[in-house]
């Protein structure tokens, strides 16, 4: 039998693969550098995932490309791959830290150096140990290698070139769970957490602030220097901070008195630079607020202009002359424009109301500050002559127990001395009149202080009910403005009859309606009536334009086209037709 051998290196490869000397068909040799004892071609290695140096685990694999295993030749055994149409075997979910692996369908007659023998090629094997049962658990260093080791799940195991049940076996590997790899996963990930706890300590000690320096023990020398830089403006923040550390200390005594007093009299002389500081900053404020007002008028003022050419260039003067593309972007612009005009009218507007009720609040708060002093002097006034008047009344009852006193020893004393006794008295009776005297009018400012007060305090109670009445005001103003805007175009026409009769021509305004939003530039009849159509059989091309003829302010019609492509077109009008009713 003689056939054609067209390539004589796929019949190579053929043979190779099946692991018999590459021979033609009269039985030369096709290949001289073919190795029997490796049972494939020197020159042209099978390439698998089990070949060193090709990375830690396979390549990745596109899911729509089939993977092709190819056959493993070993010393003493040869691995052939599973059928590829075959699903890949399952495999139970990894533990963490997995480094041993599960072989299970060993031949019966295999011995763990062919384990050894097979399992090598993908990494460092620790431990090994065999069950009589046919299976066997392998203990790898790393844990990748238990992903090269899956790979051989599910190949065919031949001991040799013997064909005998007990020298045959499928490989199945699996994960397997270990207490030694939990055990090192566990010390690595408590490892890994040390390090990230110290890795954030460090952070967080690099991002703190660093601590103040600490204030120095008071002396009179360190008083003269904290005085000094009190005087200054750069250094007064951190002479109030020791002034205030040593006040907390309890420093001050009766020596260190007037160091303290100086000291805190300077810390005083700063509050009007601050004050004058602050008001600069608010001058500068206001100035920045008018500047950004005016900028913002004179953008309003651009804006203004740029919608106007927009108008101008919608008429129909210049409108006509621009082709659909142009008359679409300047309609696009001009609605842009617009937007960014009334966003900036509104903020300008804004500004302009709060600058408004500043003021208000401030000519209330004004007013309500100055009838607050006046009360509080008034107060402080009627207290003052509340103590005058206790004060002369218990000076009062000692003057008249001194009188008590003075009569009773006039009864014992003989009346010889009675002369004196009787100018003594006289002068006592006299004091006693001007005292009560001064008693009656203290007690007339004291009354008179009082009606003031009350007066003011009704007068307190009329300004608060009028603010909160102007309040109350203002708030129906605002609504009264609101419900006008909403009742602002008339109901002559609701009270007309309705151009639409019926529910159905309502629902076809509302379809028409959409439609024509659709399309900007306008449609015509045949056209609306095939898109109605599709919804009903039964629409009427007449009814229809009847229908919008009515609706004058929502449909108009527009002739578009010069000569010949003259076309009829309804547009929708809507919004320019809500102004106008």
């Amino acid at each position: 039998m003689t056939l054609p051998m067209s390539d004589p290196t796929a019949w190579a490869t053929a043979m190779n693969n099946l692991g018999m000397a590459p021979l033609g068909i009269a039985g030369q040799p096709i290949l001289p550098d073919f190795d029997p004892a490796l049972g494939m071609m020197t020159g042209i290695p099978p390439i698998t995932p089990m070949m060193p140096g090709l990375g830690i685990v396979p390549p990745p694999i596109p899911p729509d490309m089939p993977v092709v295993k190819e056959i493993i030749h070993c010393k003493s055994c040869t691995l052939f791959p599973p059928n590829p149409n075959l699903p890949p075997p399952a495999t139970r979910e990894r533990p963490p830290g997995c480094k041993t692996v599960f072989v299970g369908g060993l031949p019966e007659n295999g011995t763990e150096q062919i384990i050894v023998e097979v399992f090598e090629q993908c990494g460092e094997i620790i431990a090994i140990r065999k069950s009589k049962k046919n299976f066997c658990h392998i203990r790898f260093a790393e844990e990748y290698m238990v992903d090269k080791a899956l790979y051989l799940s599910g190949y065919r195991i031949r001991l040799g070139s013997s064909t005998d049940k007990k020298d045959t076996g499928r490989l199945h590997v699996d994960f397997a769970q270990a207490r030694d790899d939990l055990y090192e996963w566990e010390c690595k990930q408590r490892m890994l957490a040390r390090e990230e706890r110290h890795r954030r300590r460090m952070e967080e000690e690099r991002l703190r602030p660093p601590s103040p320096p600490p204030v120095v023990h008071y002396s009179d020398h360190e008083c003269s220097i904290v005085a000094e830089k009190l005087k200054d403006d750069s250094k007064f923040s951190e002479a109030v901070q020791t002034l205030l550390t040593w006040i907390e200390r309890g420093e001050v005594n009766r020596r260190s008195a007037n160091n303290f007093y100086s000291m805190i009299q300077s810390a005083n002389s700063h509050v009007r630079r601050l004050v004058n500081e602050k008001a600069a900053h608010e001058k500068d404020m206001e100035e920045a607020k008018e500047k950004f007002k005016q900028a913002l008028s004179g953008i309003l003022i651009q804006f203004e202009q740029i919608v106007a050419v927009y108008h101008s260039a919608s008429k129909q003067k210049a409108w006509d002359h621009f082709t659909k593309a142009q008359r679409k972007n300047i309609s696009v612009w001009c609605k842009q424009a617009e937007e960014i005009r009334n966003i900036h009218n509104d903020e300008l507007m804004g500004i302009r109301r709060e600058e408004e009720m500043e003021m208000s609040d401030d000519e209330i708060e004004e007013t309500t500050e100055t009838k607050e002093t006046e009360e509080s002097a008034l107060v402080s006034q009627a207290e003052a002559l509340k103590e005058e008047n206790d004060s002369l009344r218990w000076q009062l009852d000692a003057y008249r127990n001194e009188v008590e006193l003075l009569k009773q020893e006039q009864g014992k004393v003989h009346r010889e001395d009675d002369p004196n006794k009787e100018q003594q008295l006289k002068l006592l009776q006299q004091a006693l009149q001007g005292m009560q005297q001064h008693l009656l009018k203290v007690q007339e400012e004291y009354k008179k202080k009082e009606a003031e007060l009350e007066k003011l305090k009704d007068d307190k109670l009329q300004v608060e009910k009028m603010l909160e009445n102007l309040k109350e005001k203002e708030s129906c103003a605002s609504r009264l403005c609101a419900s006008n805007q909403d009742s602002e175009y008339p109901l002559e026409k609701t009270m007309n009859s309705s151009p639409i009769k019926s529910e159905r021509e309502a629902l076809l305004v509302g379809i028409i309606s959409t439609f024509l939003h659709v399309h900007p530039f306008g449609a015509s009849i045949e056209y609306i009536c095939s898109y109605l159509h599709r919804l009903d059989n039964k629409i009427c091309t007449s009814d229809v334009e009847c229908l919008m003829g009515r609706l004058q302010h929502t449909f108009k019609q527009e002739m578009t086209g010069v000569g010949a492509s003259l076309e009829k077109r309804w547009k929708f009008c809507g919004f320019e037709g809500l102004k106008l009713t």
